[in-house]
């Protein structure tokens, strides 16, 4: 059930926690300290027991840094968490705007010599080979994990049950997988790191973080077509026979010394591997770089997989329609944020058919809508004023497929300032959605198109405009991204989301989401690009019309938000109830 979400420490114990740390510096003689928004596994998002930033500074999102030297500390975040941070981090920690502000330029401006402490665990080999470059009068020190040190009561970490992933679902046998994988390594082994990576090559799926289906372990994938898994026997009670004799299953505290021994050629992927795996000197092959051979099998779904995430978006579709008509019958002002989080993850689990939802709904009213990542708590919980813009993004974890949806409404009359900048988010994503493009372009290709509307009027957002997404896995999947760093081209069969916005800090935010999927076009008459692509539409769900400034729409952009609009009500109104679906046909009429 629903529960709000809890700040892991507040500005006031910023200070006291800041100063235990930098005792614990000084008895193991280094001058400074870093604390990554990491685990072990080099996943984005970590079990409470490896959420050591937020224990620091209460910061909880879900990418950051924090630097402790012995006179200043700060926390290091990008654009989506500006507003965040001034409200969850004491003054102690300095707040810098990264990555505009690189990590070890303000080290270098703050630390003339000396040492910095750093957990191999939790430093990736690219991370710490760029900080050695930028600060060759540092010392970058091994040690063990300081905060951990002085975490009086650190959770335990996650032993969550691991479950098989059903063939119909998964659409190929991991032994098939296994092989086929191994046939395209160019080394005798690679390493596996990514909990989502190894749960699609092996078929399994598990519950060590919250709103994930991930385990956590880590994995070898021999060239010869044999898998070496990683990971507590305990977890795995539930699997019976699934893995096979293709995958042996070893206990965690053998992986590095397993990795010490293999012979030949063992490719590691440097942007995900920690530093305490790829220790030259305690290994005998030689170490290749490349990437993770899973992350672009995985992102390339199959059949089953896209029928499993068309059917996981209409049910998801369903839960959200009566949610919205259950939403459009509350006197403004009746609600809060809370109310609202309740209300849709009642509708969702009303499906029978929910495992989880995908992350913590984001309900956002008014000024918290501005805030990019909001997360509602018992304090910063706010009335759904009339006049406001209320902005709910969300999903479901469903063993078919996952979810991700943002719509924004509006609680009353809107405002002109509100409803022009609405009108050029939704350009962008009909944009977006409407778009053929050549075979080989990727995501920074793709993203100014999300974003034309707006910066014809002097607006922009921070954050990019769409992340992959996984199969009943991470709602954030690489490693294919809508954004100006997404340099991994499009291919078919890929997910992604397409949610443009825009944020007036102190006012509201605005933030339109649909997921896609990467498919084939047809060929136009006379078309001479051998091959083009489009996006798929998966989300059907009404788009808040009340919000529309209609003369800003060209004809395209008003006949391709029709037809989505009769398509929502085709698919969705033989699942409702009469009275939602009265509701449906209104918000589906055309403008």
């Amino acid at each position: 059930m629903f529960q709000t979400f809890q700040d892991t420490a507040s500005p006031d114990q910023g200070p006291a926690r800041l100063t235990a740390l930098r005792a614990a510096m000084a008895a193991a003689g280094v001058d400074g300290f870093l604390v990554p928004r990491a685990d072990a596994h080099q996943g984005e998002y970590v079990a409470p027991h490896d959420d050591r930033l937020a224990w620091l500074t209460g910061f909880t999102g879900s990418a950051g840094w924090a630097v402790a030297l012995a006179a200043r500390a700060a926390v290091f975040v990008d654009s989506r968490y500006r507003v965040q941070v001034k409200a969850q981090v004491a003054d102690c920690f300095e707040k810098i705007d990264w990555p505009e502000v690189a990590l070890s330029d303000w080290i270098g401006e703050a630390l003339a010599e000396g040492a910095i402490g750093f957990d191999p665990w939790l430093l990736t080999v690219d991370q710490l080979e760029r900080m050695q470059t930028a600060l060759p009068g540092l010392t970058l020190t091994r040690c063990e994990n300081l905060i951990d040190a002085i975490w009086d009561d650190q959770p335990r970490p996650p032993q969550g049950a691991v479950f098989a992933q059903p063939l119909e679902l998964s659409g190929e046998a991991h032994e098939d997988k296994i092989t086929r994988l191994a046939k395209d390594l160019t080394s005798d082994a690679a390493i596996l790191t990514l909990p989502d990576s190894i749960a699609w090559l092996l078929n399994i799926r598990g519950s060590d973080i919250p709103r994930n289906p991930v385990p956590h372990g880590f994995a070898i994938l021999h060239g010869d077509g044999r898998v070496t898994l990683y990971m507590d026997a305990g977890k795995l009670a539930n699997l019976g026979d699934h893995l096979g004799p293709r995958v042996t299953l070893r206990a965690p505290k053998d992986f590095l010394n397993d990795v010490h021994g293999l012979q030949g050629t063992v490719q590691i992927d440097p942007a995900t591997c920690p530093v305490a795996v790829a220790v030259a000197d305690a290994l005998t092959a030689k170490i290749t770089h490349g990437d993770d051979p899973v992350s672009l099998p995985k992102a390339r779904k199959n059949a089953a997989e896209l029928a499993g995430a068309r059917a996981a978006h209409l049910r998801d579709g369903v839960a959200m329609v009566r949610f919205l008509a259950w939403l459009d019958a509350q006197p403004p002002g009746s609600l809060t944020e809370i109310d609202v989080v309740k209300a849709l993850e009642e509708e969702r689990r009303a499906t029978n058919a929910l495992r989880d939802i995908s992350f913590e709904t984001i309900s956002g009213a008014g000024p918290n809508g501005a805030i990019v990542h909001y997360r509602v708590t018992e304090k910063t919980n706010r009335k759904v004023n009339d006049g406001e813009l209320l902005l709910v993004d969300s999903g479901g974890q469903y063993v078919d497929g996952t979810t991700d949806i943002t719509r924004t409404m509006a609680i009353g009359t809107p405002g002109d300032e509100e409803r022009d900048a609405f009108t050029r988010v939704l350009k962008g994503m009909i944009a977006v959605s409407r778009l053929r493009f050549p075979a080989g372009l990727a995501g920074r290709d793709i993203d100014p198109f999300a974003r034309a509307a707006l910066w014809e009027a002097g607006l922009d957002y921070g954050h990019g405009t769409g992340h992959g997404i996984g199969s009943y896995l991470s709602v954030h999947e690489g490693p294919q991204r809508i954004a100006r760093s997404g340099t991994v081209p499009l291919e078919p069969g890929m997910l992604l989301s397409n949610e443009p916005g825009f944020y007036k800090e102190g006012a509201y935010g605005i933030r339109i989401e649909n997921l896609i999927a990467v498919q084939q076009a047809e060929p136009l008459p006379g078309q001479t690009v051998p091959q083009m692509l489009t996006f798929e539409t998966l989300t059907w769900v009404p788009i808040d019309t009340r919000l529309v400034n209609v003369a800003l729409l060209t004809q395209a952009e008003r006949d391709w938000l029709n037809a989505y609009h009769s398509e929502c009500e085709a698919r969705l109104a033989p699942h409702l109830q009469e009275k939602t679906k009265l509701w449906l046909t209104q918000a589906c009429k055309a403008i």
